[in-house]
């Protein structure tokens, strides 16, 4: 397939620049993937659509604090993304400046605290921090990375609206957007209806937002992003299957994680990274249904959902969307879809 097949056509309107006042106040689309079937719901409606038998899937990461602002030695101003910890003060990190910084570059952050240029890979750049570790300086001086679409600056509210009410392993540079309509409330008549949950970790890059570049999907390259899918969870599943239950992802990322774990046919327990590129075609293993936002035109994410739900299917269901004026993006509306073919 190409990646023009996974345009249309959205009216800028339609991005949601700000969360909505109630977490689980948002709209929810239902798509049953064999039948191309659509449904307005709203999210609280989401406890009618899953059985006593069935078990949600949770990304807990959470969102580090990771754009970052500093000047060069010459004044130059220095715009840092943090893609990646690699040590208590090493990171991988994209960098935006008037000229590429080479390697010996200083940056200087407010307090004066210095980070060093120490090379380049591909798009990302090597940073070191002699003066304090990253975890320090991202609690002092960082902001939270909102997606380049939301046109603002980031304000105190995306503290925590920008996070899962349940992340609690700190290491992605974007949110896992099907998990931010979850509240307190909605948690709470999940587990009363008997709806079992288990959290895997993907560390979601800003790579997710970058654009595909090439028109034949094969010519893709995946972004690399670290998970662990840890062996209770290969557990609850298993046992879900066994009681008849679905395998129901929140979230692309959870998708991801959970067929990254059982590429070999069965799912195992995985740490490290994975660059899994699901588009049409891909055969799942592991999961039967999923609850996600709604993603850039021509994006992995879309081709993911497509995918899963039919790409005539999820097509037609974003026009439906469009239609309907849903709410698009991070902090969006969601879809509820069920698996098309085996």
């Amino acid at each position: 397939m190409r990646c023009s097949d996974f345009h249309f056509d959205l009216p800028e309107s339609l991005i949601a620049q700000r969360p909505l006042s109630e977490r689980s106040a948002s709209r929810l689309l239902y798509l049953d993937g064999p039948s191309g079937m659509v449904r307005d719901l709203a999210f609280v409606d989401l406890p009618r659509l899953v059985k006593r038998e069935d078990l949600l899937i949770f990304n807990d990461t959470r969102v580090m604090r990771a754009r970052l602002f500093g000047r060069k030695q010459s004044g130059g101003l220095v715009e840092i993304l943090i893609e990646r910890l690699l040590s208590e003060r090493a990171a991988l990190a994209q960098v935006r400046a008037s000229k590429i910084p080479r390697a010996g570059t200083l940056i200087l952050l407010g307090g004066g605290e210095r980070l060093e240029v120490a090379g380049r890979d591909s798009d990302l750049f090597h940073l070191s921090s002699p003066d304090a570790g990253f975890a320090a300086l991202m609690a002092r001086y960082g902001h939270v990375p909102l997606p380049p679409y939301i046109r603002r600056p980031d304000e105190a509210s995306d503290l925590e609206r920008y996070q899962t009410v349940y992340g609690r392993r700190e290491g992605a540079v974007a949110a896992p957007t099907a998990g931010l309509h979850f509240d307190a409330p909605m948690l709470a008549r999940l587990a009363k209806r008997g709806v079992r949950v288990a959290y895997l970790t993907l560390h979601v890059g800003a790579s997710t937002f970058q654009p595909v570049r090439v028109e034949r999907l094969d010519e893709h390259i995946m972004h690399c992003e670290w998970l662990e899918v840890e062996q209770a969870v290969c557990a609850v599943v298993a046992a879900t299957r066994e009681v008849g239950g679905r395998v129901i992802a929140v979230g692309t990322t959870s998708v991801r994680g959970l067929e990254s774990a059982a590429r070999d046919g069965d799912l195992r327990p995985y740490r490290g990274d994975t660059r899994l590129f699901i588009r049409p075609g891909y055969r799942f293993r592991v999961v039967d249904a999923m609850i996600t936002n709604f993603h850039l035109p021509e994006s992995t994410l879309l081709m993911l959902v497509s995918a899963f739900g039919g790409c005539e299917q999820v097509m037609a269901a974003y026009r439906h969307a469009v239609r309907q004026s849903y709410r698009f993006f991070s902090y969006g509306d969601a879809m509820f879809l069920t698996r098309c073919g085996s």
